[in-house]
């Protein structure tokens, strides 16, 4: 038998009315898919977004004229870097890269006012900007000496970028771990070995018990910069776990070599592991030390240095700036750099001020992303004398377990600084456990985590207690269950806030089932249309099945139609899914008219 004909656009009764329902619902869906296009162009920030790869730099725009002479290469490298001889530096960054108005640098002698010269990473100086380099038909970024872009106000709807330590660091970049060790640039009898103590002793490691935090958290990804001597890289035990870092004071070169030990011991408590003959071992042992250097032979840091080291350590991307003792947080200019790297999200770490030390108004104060720090001892007497309630948490800092430099091996110390190193290396573990969290939420944490060491919470001389490394990695935070979950942190990449592009997934998914639903339903009608009724209302034409025994064909030579199929062999019902009840009476009239199927030939 061959097909004549099969009519696949008939007309039922009502089609007229049903194609208007169909219109009706179809309108929604598309009305629906307008408000989704609506919610996702509302979630977009105004303005192109930075396309992929961008990156914070420190720039300077050219001016027509400095101090009454044509701007020069020569003359910003000496402003800004202390020399001449980085102009060429400065030259193969900007060399080829379009400015705002088309133009190029091709020729060293000839800048444009007007464009944005990208500088080195250590650029200090006014008129030395940080953040994404302005697009054309954008705002300028925000200008300082090398300070950080301010913090997102509420009702904006990007926040600050997060420091991320995931990207592939590029050569020259201080937060590289170096291939090689490096070879020790002290002379003999030239550096001096930090002070120590008669006898090591262990109890540090067996107070904080770290090593019950490591199966929740081990500080991977996180990048710790310690703004002290430097650290000596050569170490075994610190080997691949110490960047480059940088050397403030010269203004160029490497900060992982140390003289003065201090740096290198606090590198030791945070990243060191254990090799032959030394059982030391870190409290993340899987973060990444960045020495920053703001001394080199001599026991004292210049005012300028020591702001730098901080700006320096905010724009490589540290999560953890950990100060150590040559940086006076009561100088005005230290305390702006600890502000603007707390406003990109950044932990800051420092002893807590002393009574010995001037307490100015520009000192650091507490508060949300910083912990001051006490040292104590294993009986919890004080390493120093700090001012009353300016402690936040305590930490061991006296008879400590570090590593020296000049060939000492593992020796005992005593310092704030130690201290220092101990809780930002709980705060590189709390970062690596709970990336969602804020540098303020990570501060709280680590405080109402650790162990109290009186009734009073803070306490005067001990703040919150003494820190526990596995309990701030593990405690459940009721305050925390409305925060940001811990995935990874977003950056200003990233685009619109993630609460609208979940919502509008919702919402899409939703019409998608909306949509296959009524096309479902639609299909069903075409395959079964014997169960379509009159738009009217009125009752329908009884079918004629002939003999109501099923299985032969209906008079006229008609096919019984699906719909009729269903209705069952012997006058019995069978329904299925979707399909409408049968009458009660088969006898009665049925509200299914009958459609003509399509005629066959043989």
């Amino acid at each position: 038998m061959a097909v004549d004909q099969v009519n696949v656009g008939f007309r039922r009764p009502g089609t007229a009315s049903t194609g208007r329902r169909y219109g009706t619902v179809t309108g929604a869906v598309a009305g629906l898919v307008a408000i989704v296009t609506g919610l996702l162009l509302a979630g977009r920030p105004a303005g192109a977004a930075p396309s992929e790869g961008a990156e914070y730099v420190k720039y300077y725009t050219v001016t027509s004229s400095y101090q009454g002479a044509p701007e020069t290469l020569g003359g910003i490298s000496q402003r800004f870097l202390g020399t001449t001889d980085r102009s060429v530096e400065i030259f193969s960054l900007n060399v080829g890269r379009t400015q705002l108005n088309g133009d190029k640098l091709s020729d060293p002698k000839i800048l444009r006012p007007g464009w944005q010269l990208v500088l080195p990473w250590d650029a200090v100086g006014t008129g030395v900007q940080y953040g994404l380099l302005p697009q054309k038909n954008s705002k300028p970024a925000p200008s300082g000496s090398g300070s950080a872009p301010a913090p997102a106000t509420p009702g904006q709807s990007t926040p600050p970028r997060a420091p991320t330590n995931t990207q592939a660091p590029r050569a020259g970049n201080p937060a590289v771990v170096p291939s090689a060790a490096p070879k020790p640039t002290y002379k003999s009898g030239q550096c001096a070995a930090a002070t120590t103590s008669n006898s090591q002793s262990n109890w540090a490691a067996l107070r904080l018990a770290p090593d019950q935090a490591w199966a929740h958290s081990r500080g991977k990804g996180q990048l710790v910069a310690i703004v002290d001597s430097g650290a000596d890289g050569s170490l075994a035990q610190l080997a691949g776990r110490v960047a480059l870092g940088a050397d403030v004071v010269s203004g160029s070169g490497r900060g992982n070599t140390d003289c003065l030990g201090s740096g290198t011991g606090m590198a030791g408590i945070i990243v060191a592991k254990p090799t032959q003959g030394s059982a030391l071992s870190g409290i993340a042992p899987d973060a990444t030390v960045m020495p920053v250097r703001i001394v080199t032979t001599k026991a004292k840091a210049r005012a300028s240095d020591q702001a730098a080291g901080i700006e320096v350590a905010t724009s490589a991307g540290a999560t953890v700036i950990a100060l150590g003792s040559y940086v006076n947080t009561s100088d005005a200019a230290v305390a702006k750099a600890v502000a603007a790297a707390v406003s990109r999200n950044i932990v800051v770490v420092f002893g807590a001020p002393t009574t010995a030390a001037p307490a100015g108004p520009d000192m650091v104060a507490g508060g949300g992303g910083v912990l001051r720090v006490g040292g104590v001892g294993v009986g919890g007497q004080s390493a120093a004398s700090y001012r009353p309630s300016m402690v936040d948490v305590v930490a061991p800092g006296l008879n400590v377990t570090t590593l020296g430099v000049t060939g000492t091996g593992v020796l005992a110390s005593n310092g704030t600084p130690y201290a220092v190193a101990f809780v930002a290396a709980e705060v590189a573990l709390v970062r690596a456990a709970y990336p969602g969290l804020d540098a303020a939420q990570v501060t709280h944490r680590v405080q109402v985590t650790a162990d109290k060491m009186s009734d009073a919470v803070p306490d005067k001389r001990y703040g919150y207690g003494t820190i526990n490394p596995a309990a701030a990695v593990t405690r459940e935070l009721a305050e925390e269950h409305h925060a940001v979950a811990p995935t990874a942190r977003r950056s200003v990449d990233d685009g619109p806030t993630s609460g609208n592009r979940t919502m509008a997934l919702i919402i899409v998914g939703v019409v998608g089932l909306v949509a296959a639903g009524l096309l479902a339903f639609r299909v069903r009608r075409l395959v079964h249309p014997a169960q379509d009724g009159p738009a009217d209302g009125s009752p329908g034409k009884a079918p004629d099945r002939g003999d109501t025994g099923g299985g032969g064909a209906s008079p006229g030579g008609a096919v019984p139609s699906v719909g009729e199929a269903a209705v069952g062999v012997g006058g019995r019902h069978r329904s299925g899914p979707g399909m409408s009840p049968a009458p009660a009476d088969p006898t009665k009239t049925s509200l299914l008219p009958r459609q003509s199927a399509p005629s066959v030939r043989e």
